[in-house]
């Protein structure tokens, strides 16, 4: 049985995403641990219904990222993979040398298109007719790492910015459940 840890900040749908998907042993992992940097955030509950331990960490405590990163670590239990799920925080050298190429990221565009924050509302503005959800290694760069599975989201004459962040969001949801299992079944 492997073991995830999921960072996320916010609401935590895509955590609830992959909750869902792993609270049976029949897909072949467990989230051993959600990590947030958002104290009070709606992620937080999430994982207490699925009795699943929350580690909170607001940098603003920490006097470095560094510091901040080496606090996650020693709290953090042994994990197989890191799936970062509406994580707002760019991953430091802390902890992408304790995690080679085993730290994860969803991202709400197609990669290399629309990297950043606000890949939603850059795509939508920009005009382009498909956009859609990557999933990729986390590297030193932001939205920079390997490709590991995209998913495209068409942007249908008349759609509305929430429309398309709705449709999105309902293709994150199937796409990075998925992805984790085939990527810890078959490597």
């Amino acid at each position: 049985m492997k073991r995830l840890a999921v960072f996320a900040s916010g609401n935590g749908t895509n955590f609830l995403a992959l909750a869902e998907h792993f609270q049976t042993s029949t897909h072949g992992a467990e989230i051993a641990a959600l990590v947030c940097d958002q104290p009070g955030a709606p992620v937080i509950a999430k994982a207490a219904r699925f009795g699943i331990p929350a580690h909170v960490f607001n940098y603003r405590d920490y006097p470095t990222k560094k510091a901040a990163e080496q606090a996650i670590l020693a709290a953090l239990p042994p994990v197989d993979l890191v799936v970062l799920a509406g994580f707002m925080r760019i991953i430091g050298p802390t902890l992408l040398a304790a995690f080679p190429r085993r730290i994860v990221n969803l991202h709400p565009a197609l990669l290399p298109a629309f990297p950043g924050r606000t890949g939603i509302a850059d795509a939508y503005a920009y005009g382009v007719k498909i956009t859609g959800v990557t999933v990729h290694y986390v590297d030193a760069g932001i939205d920079t790492g390997e490709i590991i599975a995209q998913e495209p989201v068409r942007i249908l004459p008349g759609m509305t910015e929430p429309e398309l962040e709705q449709a999105i969001h309902a293709t994150e949801h199937r796409l990075l459940p998925a992805t984790i299992e085939q990527l810890i079944t078959k490597g």
